[in-house]
């Protein structure tokens, strides 16, 4: 497993994007906030996001005076490993009852 998964935010910021497709950072923040149900602190959640783009998962473009955000292909296919993990782990888990 890559340490990207390792963070729980920055697993849950690529799941947004690949739910939502290309989303503003301040929007992408709301969406998490709105999740917690908690204020998440932006220089916080800005580190995530820019460790996202560095390691090449997400895509970071300019849009007016916004930046927007976006999964690359590498950060899409692991967004689908991660969830076909949860998913068999899920059904591991009914199967054992």
């Amino acid at each position: 497993m890559t340490k990207w998964l390792q963070s729980g935010r920055r697993r849950d910021v690529c799941f947004l994007l690949a739910a939502d497709g290309e989303l503003r950072g301040q929007q992408l923040k709301s969406r998490l906030e709105a999740h917690y149900d908690e204020r998440i602190d932006p220089k916080s959640f800005y580190g995530s996001l820019s460790a996202l783009v560095d390691s090449g998962f997400v895509e970071e473009r300019t849009e007016g005076i916004h930046d927007a955000y976006a999964l690359t292909d590498a950060g899409q296919r692991r967004v689908e490993d991660h969830y076909e993990w949860v998913q068999g782990c899920l059904e591991d888990d009914a199967g054992s009852e």
